[in-house]
């Protein structure tokens, strides 16, 4: 029987939602349920700790135009390091072999902007139908230039923003002001760039639906097991790459 709760986020501990959860909801309702319902977090990786540590570099040297490449690499593989530091495996050495180049990349992209006069700054949105707020944090803002960006990544460019990075960014210029201009900055150890957000209102549009099915998701049941028994999990996807995840998916769905 469908139970409904007036704010179902507050009978499973949810007091935001963010454009990762929605991305993860999207692509894995089994994951969300673990991550937010069951409160079984994933572990993060060595890919994850890469980009942390490659941003940390880059937000020095834009921060400092001083600071040479090789201080904001330094800066970035002591992050690494400390992150992964009870990591192991060959991932680990690829990762840290990439952050050199991605540093090297990244401000050769946003130094021409000049100096940030923000970063890592939190935003917090409220979509109408949803019971709780969408928050964020953007990278780096140009408030002089009216434009911020958001930092990609990877070992591969892409050439076009990604859908889950354009509503990621869309909700940041839906809180800020519609005059801004937004962007998502991709780098790789050998490539970069960077792209213009376009159709803001449309992703906007599909982040606060997104956020409304949650809603309405969680509204079936204040038990979390049963949410549960709504969906199955595909034990192939990287949400369960872990072995501890794995060992709590198997616990959860027997599979």
């Amino acid at each position: 029987m469908e139970i409904t709760l007036s704010n179902p986020f507050e009978a499973h501990g949810i007091t935001h939602l963010s454009p990762s959860t929605c991305n993860t909801f999207t692509a894995s309702p089994a994951a969300f349920v673990l991550q937010k319902c069951l409160k079984k977090s994933n572990v993060v990786g060595a890919a994850a700790h890469r980009g942390t540590a490659v941003e940390d570099g880059i937000a020095h040297g834009l921060l400092n135009p001083s600071a040479s490449l090789s201080d904001c690499v330094d800066l970035a593989m002591e992050k690494f390091n400390t992150l992964c530091a009870f990591l192991t495996g060959d991932g680990v050495e690829k990762e840290r072999n990439g952050i050199r180049g991605m540093v090297e990349m990244g401000l050769a992209e946003l130094r021409p902007f000049g100096i940030p006069t923000s970063t890592q700054g939190a935003i917090s949105h409220q979509f109408e139908g949803l019971a709780v707020p969408m928050i964020g944090y953007y990278d780096f803002e140009w408030e002089q230039h009216g434009r911020l960006t958001d930092l990609k990544t990877s070992h591969a460019l892409t050439s076009k923003i990604k859908p889950n990075h354009a509503r990621q960014v869309a909700l940041y210029r839906a809180a800020r002001g519609d005059n801004l201009q937004a962007m998502v900055t991709y780098i790789t150890p050998k490539k970069r760039a960077t792209y213009a957000l376009e159709n803001a209102r449309e992703h906007v549009e599909a982040l606060g639906k997104i956020g409304r099915t949650i809603q309405k998701f969680l509204s079936l049941s204040d038990d979390p097991m049963e949410l549960a028994s709504f969906v199955t999990p595909d034990v192939e996807s990287f949400y369960f790459n872990d072995p501890a995840t794995r060992q709590a998916v198997y616990e959860v769905w027997g599979i």
